[in-house]
């Protein structure tokens, strides 16, 4: 029996044989819901960054959006599905991510604090898997330019966290390099990451710099494996014809009583 990863990693979608409705729901909110759980990491970091960040109140208003959307598309999705706790079961993140938006907003004391990041770190790379799970649908020949597009918007959104978080940043350009050199885990050590918003930063673009380079050279892979393939299959459609009209000259000549010579044998000396 395979094992369904997916589900291991709380993504595992509307349970088998269920009902038709559920599946259409869960084809239009997918997509929705992964841009929505992207939202984490800049809520993550304006809470992190409270102290001295203006920003500190819009952190809390992402958390309450992400709880708000979670919760109505989870409880929506339990509505329609007909074997509801078992759907509960397979998309566990959702739960989690419920949780630690949650959190953001609980307000608790400063003693839980340290927890109360662990649980929202955790929570982050979860939403991360999410979404990267989503992307196997770019491994294809027709996704080349998409999976380029994403590594450039992945590249300047990076450069600027790091332009943002990184004290010994002085420049767009120095946080686009320190970036590409995280995500691509090269680290030459001309730029590393002081903080700790930056060093949590690096982590997550580490794994998510992986992921992307994958996705870029798998869908080039892919687009020159396409065109073997196609070329493959426009010698198999000649032959194809070919036959058919050997076939039916064959069956012209049967019907027409014409006799059919066999090939002759060349006999031994």
């Amino acid at each position: 029996m395979a094992i369904d990863f997916r589900r291991w990693l709380g993504m595992g979608g509307v349970p088998p044989r269920d009902h038709p409705e559920a599946y259409v729901w869960e084809r239009r909110l997918h997509w929705v819901m992964v841009a929505i759980a992207l939202l984490a990491i800049p809520s993550f970091y304006l809470e992190i960054k409270q102290n001295d960040n203006p920003l500190a109140g819009f952190g809390l208003e992402l958390d309450l959006f992400i709880f708000l959307a979670f919760s109505l598309e989870t409880l929506w999705m339990s509505h329609v599905c007909r074997h509801k706790w078992l759907y509960l079961k397979y998309n566990w993140l959702n739960v989690v991510i419920i949780i630690g938006s949650g959190l953001g907003m609980a307000g608790l004391p400063s003693e839980w604090l340290p927890l109360v990041r662990l649980l929202r770190i955790a929570y982050v790379t979860l939403a991360l898997a999410r979404m990267l799970t989503s992307l196997r649908l770019l491994l294809s020949a027709k996704a080349v330019p998409y999976a380029f597009v994403l590594g450039i918007v992945t590249l300047l959104a990076s450069g600027a966290g790091f332009y943002w978080l990184e004290p010994t940043i002085h420049s767009f350009g120095e946080g686009l390099w320190l970036a590409f050199i995280t995500g691509a885990t090269v680290g030459y050590g001309d730029f590393v990451p002081t903080t700790t918003a930056a060093r949590v930063f690096a982590v997550i673009m580490v794994i998510v710099g992986v992921a992307v380079f994958s996705l870029v050279t798998a869908s080039v892979s892919a687009f020159f494996v396409g065109e073997d393939e196609k070329k493959l299959r426009r010698e198999m459609h000649h032959d194809i014809q070919e036959l058919r009209r050997e076939i039916a000259e064959l069956r012209s000549k049967l019907q027409s009583g014409e006799a059919v010579q066999p090939a002759a044998r060349k006999e031994p000396d």
